[in-house]
């Protein structure tokens, strides 16, 4: 791949650190690369745009951005460019770029030339500032008050519609406009989608997002790599311990440590029934919007049931904060397996009696079938992962094309949709539950004993009786907690299944104790950057079923 990149175009720099492969270009050959990386290399998906601040490290320019690029066989490419100020954007290549490239310039305020709408996406438009920049304080507050009516925003996706010109503001009378949210039932957080109406008849829509930004990646870079797994909790709430897993992978592949095979088996089993609970939330509060209230107790009850022996387990009913880098918290207690089984069992029948109820439901199938559909095509281009690309027909789990965690070695199938509409991405979800329940079952019955951390003192923290017995264990004890782990330097992208699509963490580290740079790779900001394309020409009624089918959960989005 290499060589044939560098056939076409000038490699200032190469590295490949954790199986990336990083190419550095210079900044005139990014448009025609990123060309090149699609259409020739065939990467079908734009995952990431990272901004980075090069203010303490010895660079000569201020910037640096990174593409992530995955291809469907699950193999990533990483390139970057130095700059003091901008770079072209790549919007017109991959969709995904639009969000990707305005969080970018909220946050370092580095321009992309050519974007149909740079403009503030995280943040306020009032904002004062480029808060991820290095020398913007992280104790510093601003005090907003004016709010967004959008209209700019509205005018230029009617014009994109052909529904309006530039000097026209004929469209402020020919259609009716409408705020969804940002306080709404129906939103499932704080997210406003600003709608144009002919009649019910959605023509065109603006999104805006950032009510619950709270600077998620600003706060890692000014803590130690074990004082960031709580705030992983508070990234997709609704699966945190898939948070919590994928955050502790990324860091043990970077530090090459190999956990414990029992380790292994305790984070598949936690995190396939995180994603049972996010799936439930998601699919539960869909028919909550569509009047199906008693689906939703079928789905919610069994629920509860798993929160239960979570908390028994970790302590905590939502946000566990269960995984150690290099390990985990605390093992199994005595007698789970029959807690465990007797609580599957519950939950896979209130999935069969919701199933019963609305496999031939008339007014379910006229409300999901056919309505808000995306196409493979445009899934791919707007960075869709999980069960949302699943649903366009798409076979990508990163379970099964990329396996962790012994997933090779269990039998289960991966649910694929036909027409990438809310019934698709509705029993998507449905059968990926059955799947998680068969995979649980599994990882109990092969489950090997053993510890659950790995014996390294630089990593993790020494047993109590070493702690309070000896004078070495207070130590060590002292200097992981008070110092932390040290990473090596370089750059680093590491990604997991999450329940609602390719989690991705991208770590810069200098050789100290705290990211550099950390940057999520949220699967749902992606997806509502669709969601504006995906309501055009549905009702009112169907764009809320639609934004419940791609599962939107604020704190992931927002950070």
């Amino acid at each position: 791949m290499l060589d044939e990149f560098s056939s076409k175009f000038k490699v200032l720099e190469t590295c490949n650190d954790n199986s990336l492969l990083s190419i550095k270009i210079d900044k005139i050959d990014l448009l025609n690369a990123v060309k090149f990386i699609k259409e020739t290399l065939k990467f079908e998906i734009l995952l990431d745009i990272i901004g980075v601040d090069n203010l303490n490290l010895n660079k000569t320019k201020r910037f640096s951005v990174y593409y992530i690029f995955r291809r469907l066989d699950a193999k990533k490419l990483c390139i970057w460019v130095d700059t003091d100020d901008s770079v072209q954007s790549v919007e017109s290549i991959y969709k995904s770029a639009n969000w990707a490239e305005r969080e970018c310039f909220d946050q370092f305020g580095v321009i992309f030339n050519g974007h149909p709408n740079l403009k503030r996406i995280l943040n306020h438009k009032e904002f004062v500032g480029h808060p991820l920049r290095k020398d913007y304080p992280i104790d510093a507050y601003q005090v907003l008050h004016t709010s967004d009516d959008l209209v700019d925003e509205m005018r230029l996706e009617l014009k994109r519609n052909n529904l309006t010109s530039e000097e026209n503001d004929e469209f402020k009378t020919k259609y009716t406009f409408l705020n969804i949210g940002p306080s709404h039932p129906a939103t499932h957080g704080t997210i406003r989608n600003f709608v144009a109406l002919d009649g019910e008849k959605i023509v065109s829509c603006v999104s805006e997002i950032g009510y619950l930004h709270r600077g998620f990646e600003k706060s890692c870079e000014n803590h130690t790599y074990a004082q960031i797994i709580p705030y992983t909790d508070r990234l997709n709430y609704c699966s945190a311990l898939l948070n919590n897993v994928g955050y502790a992978k990324a860091v043990e592949e970077i530090l090459g440590v190999e956990i414990t095979d029992r380790t292994k088996f305790m984070r598949v089993i936690l995190g396939e029934l995180a994603r049972i609970i996010d799936h439930e939330v998601c699919l539960a509060a869909m028919f909550v919007d569509m009047g199906g209230l008693t689906n939703y107790w079928y789905l919610y009850n069994p629920r509860e049931k798993i929160y239960n022996f979570l908390s028994k387990l970790t302590g905590a009913r939502f946000t566990n904060s269960f995984t150690r880098i290099g390990g985990m918290a605390n093992d199994f207690y005595e007698g789970w397996e029959d807690e465990l089984k007797a609580h599957l069992i519950d939950v896979e029948k209130g999935l069969d009696d919701t199933l019963t109820l609305i496999e031939k439901n008339r007014i379910f199938l006229d409300r999901t079938q056919g309505i808000c559909k995306i196409s493979k095509a445009d899934a791919l281009s707007y960075g869709f992962s999980g069960p949302n690309l699943r649903a366009s027909g798409v076979s990508y789990d990163l379970r099964k094309d990329k396996p962790y965690y012994f997933y090779d070695s269990f039998d289960f199938s991966v649910p694929v949709g036909s027409y990438g509409d809310i019934y698709d991405r509705m029993f998507v979800r449905f059968f990926e539950m059955k799947e998680s329940i068969s995979i649980i079952r599994q990882a109990i019955n092969l489950i090997p004993n053993g510890d659950i951390n790995i014996k390294d003192k630089d990593i993790v923290l020494p047993p109590k009786d070493q702690v309070y017995g000896s004078i070495e264990g207070l130590i060590n004890h002292f200097k992981l907690v008070f110092d932390g782990i040290k990473l090596p330097s370089g750059h680093y992208y590491s990604a997991s299944e999450g329940a609602n699509g390719e989690l991705g963490f991208f770590i810069l580290s200098s050789g100290e104790t705290k990211p550099y740079r950390l940057k999520l790779r949220p699967p749902c900001f992606y997806a509502l950057n669709a969601f504006s394309k995906m309501v055009e020409g549905s009702l009112i009624a169907d764009s809320i079923l639609n934004l419940g089918s791609l599962n939107i959960i604020a704190g992931e989005l927002d950070r």
